[in-house]
């Protein structure tokens, strides 16, 4: 019998006994709890519960609903194929909502057979603080370039309220508090937000802990997201082949594109089953398509390498995992 069978055969007697039918998709997910913990008013808190399909059908999240309307619930990617992730964002509506909140999130699948997911979020919102925007935008970034992004900080029920450190878990984001009003009830902050010239590619999404002198809690989160470019960007960030046979050739396309036009020199794999046609990418432009093709080879299991691809930009080298499943027909 081989895996694919095998697994069908699963799935069916899984079916059949409601108790353990959802026991497969709960597998999928890597949590199924989270904690905002303690959100100031309009704070953007979000979270992704990811989950990794790791059957050889695909999955298909039918729909995801939420006990409270504190949360609000959202499906990434609903049709998930084998080694591919999803995710359900949970989004805390803290522009709406005060107190202690928390909400039970039903996800709904129902292929290749029907099952339910319950998820768990909860958190703290404080009514009298209140951060605007919701969280610190830096945007797109070009890499080695430093940039510095401002969001208001309100405390509204005591004239004696001070952020008193900033605490920051990555070492490329730093931040400082600057008071702009006191009294009345009222203090005022400018969270003044840098972010360095050294930080690595890749997206942003970091947290800043103001630590304040207050009882009821004395961390408050501030979200930091945007993104490092490369200026040579790939996409998709990783190139899935499929479930192929023995012999069975596929050809699947690259994006990979710039704000200046550039030229591709050459594609590097060291797997022969991969091939890259580059003959139409010689002359510089912003947007270049690359065919790439696989061709199973006869060991069964799953193939992973990586793909390096060289402009004539010099600084920088994209790369990106290209895989695929090699099984019996």
């Amino acid at each position: 019998m081989n895996r694919k069978i095998g697994l069908l055969v699963t799935l069916t007697v899984l079916s059949a006994c409601p108790l353990f039918a959802q026991e497969w998709a709960k597998k999928m997910f890597k949590d199924a709890e989270h904690d905002f913990g303690t959100c100031a008013r309009n704070a953007r808190a979000e979270y992704e519960f990811v989950f990794d399909n790791i059957y050889m059908e695909d999955v298909h999240v039918a729909g995801v609903r939420t006990s409270c309307g504190c949360t609000t619930p959202s499906v990434i990617n609903p049709i998930i194929k084998t080694y591919e992730k999803g995710a359900i964002l949970a989004h805390l509506n803290t522009d709406r909502f005060s107190g202690q909140r928390g909400a039970t999130l039903t996800v709904t699948i129902d292929k290749p057979f029907y099952a339910v997911v319950q998820l768990h979020v909860k958190g703290y919102i404080r009514s009298d603080v209140d951060v605007k925007p919701g969280s610190v935008q830096m945007g797109e970034v070009d890499q080695g370039t430093p940039v510095e992004q401002n969001v208001s900080v309100n405390f509204g029920s005591s004239s004696e309220w001070r952020i008193v450190d900033i605490k920051s878990a990555n070492p490329h984001i730093k931040a400082q508090a600057v008071e702009t009003g006191r009294g009345n009830g009222q203090v005022n902050y400018d969270l003044k937000v840098h972010l360095d010239q050294n930080a690595p590619l890749g997206y942003i999404n970091d947290y800043l802990m103001l630590v304040i002198n207050d009882e009821r809690g004395t961390q408050i989160p501030v979200l930091v997201e945007g993104r490092v470019d490369a200026g040579i960007t790939v996409s998709p960030s990783a190139l899935f082949m499929g479930v192929l046979q023995p012999g069975q050739k596929v050809t699947k396309q690259l994006i990979v594109k710039s704000k200046k036009p550039f030229k591709i020199l050459a594609i590097n794999c060291d797997e022969k089953s991969f091939e890259f046609d580059t003959s139409a990418e010689q002359t510089p432009k912003t947007l270049h398509l690359i065919p790439v093709t696989f061709i199973a080879g006869a060991d069964m299991g799953k193939v992973v390498k990586l793909i390096k691809i060289e402009t004539d930009q010099g600084k920088y080298t994209p790369e990106l995992s290209a895989y695929a499943v090699v099984a019996n027909p």
